[in-house]
């Protein structure tokens, strides 16, 4: 992921959030830093940047590249969005935002980005998002919406470590201050009713992922 903010105290505290939530984060401060950047899978723009036009950032970016664009910006007014969406833009977050906010909105642009849209199959493990349907080597798991909602975060990028943080503020509220246990007791229950040892991993001292059961 690659955030393109010359604001150093917010660009801080988005690496820092992001990284805790699991993903691999870089930071650039200018459009010509972000043009020369690579190839990120998602990209956080900020439009005021300090040498070029956030749009026409956004614009190339787009020509060259498949990346999930999300622009971050003070400035929420319909025209700006419109320009935003027509240089190629994923989303659209006004400032100030929560890392929750984000996270879901990153999770939504990935999974538009997979083949199938709404459709994650990881092994033997096919998760329907628009359906709530989830079914293990062919057959057809039944789970609780709260069970249903810790899959659909670990399956939104298979692979990734999912903290515990983010799984509550997910599948439970952004506000959530209940024990944390409710978490083990849920996430137990899940792993029993998948019955793939592996499929669901504890990464000790930082969350959970989608494993290579």
């Amino acid at each position: 992921m690659l955030i393109v903010e010359d604001d150093a105290s917010i660009a801080a505290q988005l690496v820092r959030g992001l990284t805790r939530g699991g993903y691999q984060v870089d930071h650039v401060t200018t459009g010509n830093e972000a043009l020369a950047w690579g190839q990120p899978d998602v990209v956080l723009l900020d439009l005021e940047l300090p040498d070029l036009d956030g749009v026409q950032v956004c614009r190339k970016l787009r020509e060259r590249s498949d990346a999930a664009i999300i622009v971050v910006t003070a400035h929420g007014e319909e025209p700006d969005r419109v320009m935003a969406l027509d240089a190629g833009a994923d989303d659209y977050l006004v400032k100030p935002f929560g890392l929750a906010e984000l996270q879901a909105r990153i999770r939504a642009v990935l999974r538009r980005m997979r083949p199938g849209g709404d459709v994650v199959r990881y092994g033997p493990l096919t998760v329907d998002i628009r359906t709530h349907r989830v079914t293990v080597s062919g057959t057809e798991i039944f789970l609780t919406p709260k069970e249903f909602d810790i899959l659909e975060c670990l399956a939104a990028d298979p692979g990734r470590v999912v903290s515990r943080h983010e799984i509550l503020e997910s599948a439970w509220d952004a506000h959530w201050y209940g024990p944390t246990k409710v978490l083990d007791v849920h996430m137990a229950s899940l792993r029993r009713k998948l019955g793939v040892p592996g499929l669901i991993e504890t990464v000790y001292g930082r969350g959970f992922r989608l494993g290579e059961a």
